[in-house]
């Protein structure tokens, strides 16, 4: 499972309940892009959710 490699969001289980209350198993999955970016200097393919990189916390590298 493809998690972001800066702050390390994955998926979250939770319920997904009807209008008669009932529960049924169901997955949010974090917006995980697989990005170039520079790591130690050098350029890299990893995977990034979208929070991290509108937040700058990722360096983009150029191409």
């Amino acid at each position: 499972m493809p998690k972001c490699e800066i702050c390390g969001k994955v998926r979250s289980v939770g319920h997904r309940i009807s209008h008669s209350n009932i529960k049924t198993k169901r997955t949010w999955a974090p917006n995980i892009q697989r990005v170039r970016a520079l790591v130690n200097g050098h350029p890299r393919r990893i995977y990034v959710c979208t929070s991290c990189l509108r937040s700058g916390r990722v360096q983009r590298a150029a191409r």
